[in-house]
């Protein structure tokens, strides 16, 4: 029998060679069900701690191992949680909240990035500014609250200052190292290339700081949120630590526990927002 006969009889469909990368699609296969395992072993190993402890929570009060008057079971929190935001209380303190704290921490943003570029660039201005920065940061912004309900009234004024006053330091100081962590040699090399203060900022230093600078963003995030929650529970008639005080002083348990929930998941929506904004800023690293 010839030989090009036999070939022909023995040769299974699918096992002819592939030129170039047509062989790399079979080889991809396993190896995205392998990053897929990945991935989902590492989301079940993040959340088991949070199942766990919402176990706990239910769990606990039923089983007598605390009162459940001062710690309800989470479902009867849920249950509540649910009624807040069906009668529209929960939407309401919930806005206020987040407008007020949105306010502030926005113009601390606004505020703290330029400052700190400029306390980090220019000598002259860290020389006059570092030793006001140093004497403000180092106060607690609670401490200053019966001021500035003094001097700018109880209304939505002196919260979003507290907000401002609390945020603008960590966005001020993660800006500051982000600036001068950036290497000094693509300074210079963007300098003898004709770039001038603002090409230099935006192409070279901002991208450089960015991490820091996001690092700070997000302390001042969470700075905003605590800061802003307890001016609430002094004078406030809605927000959501005005919630808490109220549902406390009414001994309505489980509205309390719900003002805490959603200052929490508040709290994690925002930093992944910010972590994803980061992600998207510092995208140039990884594709360099």
């Amino acid at each position: 029998m010839p030989e090009a006969a036999v070939l022909e009889r023995t040769t299974v469909p699918g096992d002819e060679p592939r030129s170039g990368g047509q062989s790399e699609p079979v080889a991809a296969g396993p190896a995205r069900r392998g990053g897929l395992r990945r991935l989902a072993g590492k989301a079940f190993r993040q959340s088991a701690g949070v199942a766990a402890l919402l176990a706990l929570w239910e769990i606990a009060p039923r089983a007598g191992l605390v009162d459940s008057v001062f710690l309800p079971p989470l479902s009867e929190v849920l249950k509540a949680g649910w009624t807040l935001l069906g009668n529209g209380q929960l939407a309401e303190h919930l806005g206020a909240s987040l407008t007020r704290a949105g306010l502030g921490f926005a113009a601390a943003v606004a505020l703290g990035v330029p400052l700190g570029l400029a306390i980090a660039w220019f000598p002259r201005v860290a020389d006059y500014a570092n030793p006001v920065l140093e004497l403000f940061r180092n106060t607690a912004p609670l401490a200053l609250l019966p001021v500035f309900v003094l001097v700018l009234g109880i209304g939505e004024t002196s919260k979003v200052s507290l907000v401002l006053y609390a945020a603008v330091f960590p966005v001020v100081l993660g800006t500051i190292a982000g600036v001068r962590s950036v290497d000094p040699l693509l300074v210079k090399a963007a300098r003898s290339m004709g770039f001038g203060h603002v090409a230099l900022f935006g192409k070279v230093v901002l991208p450089g700081a960015v991490p820091s600078v996001f690092t700070g963003v997000r302390q001042a995030a969470a700075a905003s949120i605590l800061v802003l929650i307890a001016a609430e529970m002094v004078g406030a008639r809605a927000g959501l630590g005005y919630l808490i005080t109220a549902a406390q002083s009414s001994f309505a348990i489980p509205d309390m526990y719900v003002g805490v929930l959603a200052i929490a998941l508040v709290g994690l929506v925002v930093n992944a927002v910010l972590t994803a904004l980061e992600r998207r800023a510092s995208r140039w690293r990884e594709q360099g």
